[in-house]
């Protein structure tokens, strides 16, 4: 009994552990990247960045986890799932980074507060799904509070408004598409992570070099200036800390519950708001800020709402597929404790 306790302690300290370095390497990410843009204003460049840390350095990550190789694709599925998958993966990347280029970090995470109700809607239309009367009563605090935080926006854009909901509407056909992609394939969710970042990547190049690389070269100011060194370093450590989430977010995922983790990610979203309102000192009302935890109480309650109608069917309430870390082979049958290409 006393080595079952400390068993539960120990694993308890071990996600409360990653939940942190979780949140940390959020926050660091979406802080670097608003100090990159004061000065490097190149957000598809920071995309890249972000996409080859994920395709280079997911690798030997999946060694040392000894997640085995898929079996090799069909054309079929890489035409209609894979890289369309892919194409989703960079343009979410750029847009999210376009957003954080243009208005604050807490604007554009309240943003990505409404992702429910736009998977709510996919989900209805693409897997036919049909949701409670509770689970649309809960995406109402989500509308209400992301539309008075737009409203008492003090650094209010456009263009960053939009990008931000661009990037979200993406995010959520991704998580909604993905569930159909990993029933279809029987691969790894990270082996699909991996195969997205490592095409997404390609697909980025060539936009990345007549967008980004060809405006580089032509600032005269900025080539000669002597902020290459805080410029390479800041890309290089927003990478890093964009490759350690994934990381982090994916290692609480195999070792909690979908409703903790649902709930882990909703404390992840307050966290990076309000401390980057800190760090970052950007001006706020009163107003805003309740705009902010009303959008993040309905996540909250969205998912709470979605686990009640889950037990009540019988099934998952996320899009998820079981899996196994060791062999990286799918289960053919679905557990509460699944995966889901989820991004974070």
């Amino acid at each position: 009994m006393a080595n079952l306790h400390r068993d539960v302690s120990k694993e308890f300290w071990h996600i409360i552990l990653l939940c942190i370095l979780w949140y940390g390497s959020s926050l660091c990410q979406n802080v670097l990247n608003k100090h990159l843009f004061a000065f490097f204003p190149y957000p598809t460049t920071v995309s890249m960045g972000h996409m080859l840390a994920s395709a280079i350095l997911l690798e030997p990550v999946l060694r040392i986890w000894k997640v085995s190789q898929p079996e090799s694709i069909d054309r079929r599925h890489l035409v209609i799932v894979i890289l369309p998958l892919a194409f989703g993966k960079f343009f979410s990347s750029v847009s999210a980074q376009f957003s954080i280029l243009k208005v604050s970090v807490s604007f554009a995470h309240t943003v990505k507060a409404t992702m429910p109700i736009f998977t709510v809607f996919l989900s209805r239309a693409i897997l036919g799904e049909k949701q409670t009367t509770k689970i649309y009563l809960s995406l109402l605090p989500i509308i209400v509070g992301v539309m008075i935080t737009t409203f008492t926006e003090l650094n209010f854009d456009s263009s960053g408004l939009i990008a931000s909901v661009v990037a979200t509407v993406t995010f959520a056909l991704q998580n909604v598409y993905s569930k159909k992609a990993l029933r279809d394939i029987g691969i790894h969710h990270l082996r699909l992570l991996v195969m997205l970042a490592q095409l997404g990547s390609l697909m980025l190049l060539p936009i990345w070099f007549f967008v980004d690389f060809t405006r580089i070269v032509g600032d005269t100011q900025l080539m000669s200036s002597d902020l290459w060194s805080q410029i390479l370093t800041l890309l290089f450590l927003s990478s890093f800390f964009n490759f350690c989430q994934n990381i982090f977010a994916f290692s609480v995922l195999n070792l909690v519950a979908p409703l903790s983790y649902s709930i882990a990610n909703a404390s992840k979203r307050i966290v990076v708001i309000f401390l980057s309102l800190m760090m970052l000192r950007n001006p706020v009302t009163p107003a805003n800020i309740m705009g902010m935890l009303l959008a993040v109480f309905g996540v909250v309650s969205y998912n709470l709402a979605k686990y009640e109608s889950s037990k009540s069917r019988r099934r998952d309430y996320l899009p998820m597929v079981a899996s196994d870390l060791v062999d990286g082979r799918l289960i053919s049958h679905e557990k509460e404790n699944g995966h889901v290409l989820h991004q974070v």
